[in-house]
């Protein structure tokens, strides 16, 4: 009896950490093996330098997850890796516009990449915080996001890991609207503080979301970070030391972030198969 041939499943992984230390890109390898595996998929995964090499992929791919990054997404504009960025994401843009292509390209934006993808897209304002956000913290669905497929599995609010010096806020809502994208989650609300709540995920369209936090992030590469002086010393100054320690406390927690790890990019990856008519 002749064996099933696999799905084949072509990934891009567009690295913008220019090299510097992290776990995300670690993460997202480990995850999309996990898949391959768990739905038996011939998974074939390609990573790309965007800043510092300035490649990005071309449209052979099916799914594309851009990855987070350090340092400023605003200096960036007008930088060589920044309009090559911006070319790929015209391209997949164009492509999945064409009616004849019924297989679209689906693309997950995390952290940075949501970031410059806000730019890209013009449908917020992306601007300094007043001090870093890190660590683990609530994500509270807005009303799309209570029927985002992203998010299936995931409770109100649900835990990530946030790791940013800037943010998203000020949204363009008649923008979004001509669209047809929607904010599906924010920051914890607190009426009592006079600062605008950042946006932590929007769906651009059909084909495209993206995160503020770290979906991919998990406990061991989260545990590497906090232990950290600098990280530990963030979280102190910003949330005391008692807020450090129950994060460390957290991250073992099978309903915090091992369970967001476990679910929204599985569901991005399942959203992205299934409507191509490959799930």
């Amino acid at each position: 009896m002749l064996q099933k041939e696999k799905k084949l499943v072509k990934v891009a992984i567009l690295d913008l950490y220019e090299g510097a230390e992290n776990q995300g890109m670690r993460c997202i390898r480990a995850l999309l093996k996990e898949f391959g595996e768990k739905y038996d998929l011939n998974l074939i995964v390609e990573e790309f330098d965007v800043r510092r090499e300035n490649k990005v992929p071309s449209l052979s791919h099916d799914i594309y997850i851009s990855s987070g990054g350090p340092g400023s997404p605003i200096d960036s504009e007008g930088s060589e890796w920044e309009k090559a960025y911006f070319e790929w994401l015209d391209k997949i843009e164009t492509f999945n516009n064409r009616p004849g292509h019924v297989l679209k390209k689906h693309v997950l934006f995390i952290c940075h990449s949501f970031q410059l993808a806000c730019r890209y897209f013009d449908v917020a304002d992306v601007v300094k915080r007043k001090s870093t956000a890190f660590g683990v913290f609530p994500v509270h669905k807005l009303q799309d996001g209570k029927h985002e497929s992203l998010f299936d599995g995931l409770l109100d609010p649900f835990y990530a890991v946030d790791s940013r010096d800037y943010q998203v806020i000020r949204p363009r809502y008649q923008k979004l609207r001509e669209m047809g994208a929607s904010i599906l989650c924010i920051e914890k609300d607190r009426p009592h503080v006079p600062l605008e709540r950042a946006i932590m995920a929007i769906r651009f369209n059909d084909y495209m979301v993206g995160t503020q936090f770290h979906p991919e992030a998990d406990a061991e590469g989260m545990t590497m970070y906090l232990m950290r002086a600098d990280k530990k010393q963030t979280v102190i100054e910003n949330h005391g030391f008692d807020k450090w320690k129950s994060m460390l406390e957290h991250l073992n927690d099978p309903d915090k972030i091992l369970w967001t790890y476990s679910h929204l990019i599985p569901n991005f990856l399942k959203q992205a198969l299934d409507q191509e008519g490959k799930g």
